[in-house]
């Protein structure tokens, strides 16, 4: 029997972060940062597949303003990159994706994967990888399917139909997010998913549909990886071809529309952390529910997220509330609302303020 090709791992790495603000920023995004672990989330994401047996060295894809210190960091976590793609543009997933796909074998099978995310049960996870290998043999393409714990409106959602391998089913359909009533349906319906956005498929398989899909996308990515220039680990695509790219999601440009979609469900402590309210819920808590980083001090404070990164922040007498605290910046909202967090970064950028891109360390 022939011996099983490598995974490759393609780790999403353009994302701004701007829900996180004001510790994520265009010059530091939320996935260089250290917000639920000691390591930070790109650091976390790629220690997943640090697996000589399965898994090849990954390829990040990424903005070059971040080039150094994906670097820094990979090679800090012992996890360093085998190729650093990086992008002359920020153009969605599906671009992104292409970039990767193109610059790899047809044959090589790709384990897309956002770099921002967290997985607390990281052999769950590998486990359904393994159950999405054996419908990679058919040819189907596959994403990984969040098991719902809640009627979460932020969230797209898949329908799963009949098993197409043990553990692996076909794609009935994608659905946009929902509002609350829909949502809890879903949940009680049994047969959803969250979409949380990992993939995995032979990059010629990607390539196919891309083609037949999306052309334009296809054509922009096989011409700048054609007439890019690599030194070392480093990529770069040609700027003029990439910007011919539209710039589209891989689920609306690909995976809605493909044939041979399948989705591998997984419960595994996952997260996107897209809100201050989503690391309240992560963090580790007191027991009048806070959670704190840094120096603080708190007097009678309850279900609070305090971070702060310099100043000494006192709270006394509320509840309910996120503070985060920079060096040159403080956000100061009701929790369970943080999502609201894009009316400043709207009006920051009204301003063209220096602090949606300065690093704040």
């Amino acid at each position: 029997m022939a011996e099983r090709r490598r995974i490759t791992p393609v780790i999403l790495s353009g994302g701004a972060g701007t829900r996180l603000w004001p510790l994520s920023r265009t010059g530091c995004p939320k996935q260089l940062l250290a917000l639920t672990h000691r390591e930070t989330m790109l650091q976390l994401t790629a220690r997943r597949t640090i697996d000589d047996a399965c898994f090849a060295r990954a390829m990040v894809v990424a903005s070059a303003a971040h080039a150094d210190a994906i670097e820094d960091q990979l090679c800090s976590a012992d996890a360093p990159c085998g190729l650093l793609i990086l992008e002359p543009a920020a153009r969605n997933t599906a671009p992104a994706i292409a970039l990767a796909a193109t610059a790899a074998d047809r044959q090589d099978i790709l384990l897309v994967m956002p770099s921002d995310h967290v997985i607390e049960d990281v052999p769950a996870f590998r486990a359904a990888i393994e159950r999405a290998m054996q419908a990679i043999e058919q040819d189907w393409l596959i994403t990984f399917g969040i098991t719902p714990d809640a009627p979460e409106t932020g969230y797209g959602y898949i329908r799963r139909a009949e098993e197409v391998a043990p553990g692996v089913h076909r794609v009935e359909r994608f659905v946009e997010k929902p509002d609350r009533a829909t949502a809890q349906a879903y949940l009680e319906d049994g047969h959803y998913s969250w979409n949380g956005g990992i993939f995995l498929f032979r990059a010629g398989r990607y390539l196919e549909e891309l083609e037949r899909h999306a052309p334009e996308i296809a054509a922009a990515a096989r011409e700048a990886i054609l007439q890019g220039r690599r030194e070392g680990q480093r990529l770069w695509p040609d700027a003029e071809a990439f910007a011919r790219s539209p710039s589209d999601s891989i689920d609306y440009a690909v995976m809605e529309k493909a044939d041979r979609v399948a989705v591998a469900p997984v419960e595994m402590g996952w997260s996107d952390v897209g809100s201050w309210d989503a690391l309240h819920a992560l963090a580790a808590k007191d027991g009048s529910g806070n959670a704190h980083h840094g120096e603080v001090v708190a007097i009678d404070t309850n279900n609070c997220l305090i971070r702060t990164e310099g100043p000494l922040v006192a709270a006394v007498g509320v509840k309910d509330v996120i503070v985060i605290a920079t060096r040159d910046a403080v956000l100061v909202m009701p929790r369970g609302d943080s999502q609201q967090v894009r009316l400043a970064v709207e009006a920051l950028k009204r301003e063209g303020h220096i602090t949606l891109h300065e690093s704040w360390s």
